[in-house]
């Protein structure tokens, strides 16, 4: 009874970290994810300020920033949307930072923090969505945020499947350890997939 309870109360207090690649890689994508949140935080702010500006990387009628930022769907919660990433990408850059220091965390927040990269990209992808078939333009800041929170999100979650925090099975557990690469490139490849036919015609003139 005593050692069993003992144990419980071991599983309780686990914490678990994480190698060494997976922090710089967070602390790469949070940084570039914070980059790009910033650019367009200014960029919006200038636009509020001057209705004529036009942000830098509206460089055609295809990729332009400043339809992007006017729109609708650029202030999803009632606020604009780089925003939130200015939050997001930071905390992601603290958890990165916090694991190059040697820090461990408890399962749940590993399960939090992949919840939240799990929000990002579906928030990513409804962006997309937005971006190429009603909006009708596409901003590079944008894109770039979205391949950084693509890749956050797959790798979060290939360390917690390794680390048996999400129930898989063995051959999946061996796959994401040996490619974990895999499924983001293939994630990013989808998407310059459908920006490049979306606008094949524009692209090939």
């Amino acid at each position: 009874m005593t050692t069993r309870s003992a144990d419980a109360d071991t599983a309780r207090g686990r914490t678990v970290g994480g190698s060494r690649a997976l922090a710089l890689l967070l602390v790469i994508t949070g940084a570039a994810g914070l980059l790009a949140a910033w650019v367009i935080t200014i960029d919006k702010f200038k636009l509020l300020e001057d209705p004529t500006f036009k942000p830098a990387c509206s460089l055609n009628p295809v990729v332009s920033c400043g339809n992007i930022m006017t729109s609708d769907q650029a202030s999803a919660f009632g606020f604009p949307n780089p925003m939130l990433g200015l939050v997001a990408y930071g905390i992601v850059i603290c958890v990165g930072m916090s694991m190059l220091a040697g820090a461990s965390f408890r399962p749940w927040y590993w399960l939090t923090f992949n919840a939240g990269t799990l929000f990002g990209v579906v928030f990513c992808a409804w962006l997309m969505y937005q971006s190429l078939y009603n909006i009708n333009s596409l901003c590079l800041w944008c894109s770039l945020a979205w391949v950084a929170t693509i890749f956050m999100f797959w790798y979060v979650t290939a360390h917690n499947v390794r680390e048996g925090l999400l129930p898989a099975p063995g051959w999946l557990k061996s796959f994401l350890d040996e490619f974990t690469w895999v499924p983001p490139v293939l994630h990013v490849g989808v998407i310059g997939m459908l920006i490049l036919t979306r606008w094949w015609d524009f692209w090939t003139s």
